[in-house]
């Protein structure tokens, strides 16, 4: 499932990113009234902090601020809608067991990672091609420059190669100076100062 996807589908209410049950039952591919009933069959797993039941108020409000909340989803429930948290959408996982309900719940994973770190939150189309046409971008300069380093002329490169040789030839007869005992009288008088 793409993370333009889910990102549109996330949603802040009481100060946190929720999803919303009807939202998970769709990319799960199960009716919501199942989903439903599978929350209510495990409520331990479910603490107020990975998920709550939204009040009249909130979907009337969520309802009218959202274009993303388009007729045929959603509209009008019996019951109010469940919002889970990042942590109730992963707790998910562990009541509908099924493969894609374990997919479903990697790629929403990775969109409240994407969120969380910051990255833009792409609500439509346009916005998506844009970000990849910038990231294609990057990338062709990267291997530009990447291009340009290599294209260095054989030449070029001896010369650097002797010019770290030299320099690592030079450090080596530093060393062995440094090492080298000093010769004269003083040194002498030194040394059977330090041999009595």
């Amino acid at each position: 499932m793409e993370l333009a996807v889910i990102q549109s589908r996330i949603h802040e209410i009481r100060g946190q990113r929720v999803m919303l049950d009807f939202d998970l039952a769709e990319m799960y591919g199960i009716e919501n009234k199942y989903l439903k009933r599978a929350v209510r069959n495990n409520l331990r797993r479910f603490p107020a902090d990975f998920m709550f039941e939204l009040t009249k108020e909130e979907w009337a409000s969520l309802r009218c601020n959202f274009s993303t909340l388009n007729k045929g989803r959603g509209q009008h429930p019996k019951y109010m809608p469940y919002a889970f948290t990042e942590q109730g959408v992963a707790m998910l996982s562990s009541v509908l067991n099924s493969d894609l309900a374990i997919e479903v719940n990697i790629s929403v994973m990775r969109a409240f990672v994407a969120i969380r770190q910051g990255l833009p939150k792409v609500s439509n189309h346009k916005e998506l091609e844009e970000l990849k046409a910038r990231i294609k971008e990057l990338e062709e300069a990267s291997e530009e420059t990447m291009a340009a380093i290599n294209d260095l002329s054989e030449d070029t490169r001896r010369e650097l190669d002797d010019i770290y040789k030299a320099l690592s030839e030079l450090a080596v007869k530093q060393k062995k100076q440094q090492e080298r005992p000093q010769i004269g009288y003083q040194a002498i008088k030194e040394q059977r100062e330090k041999n009595k």
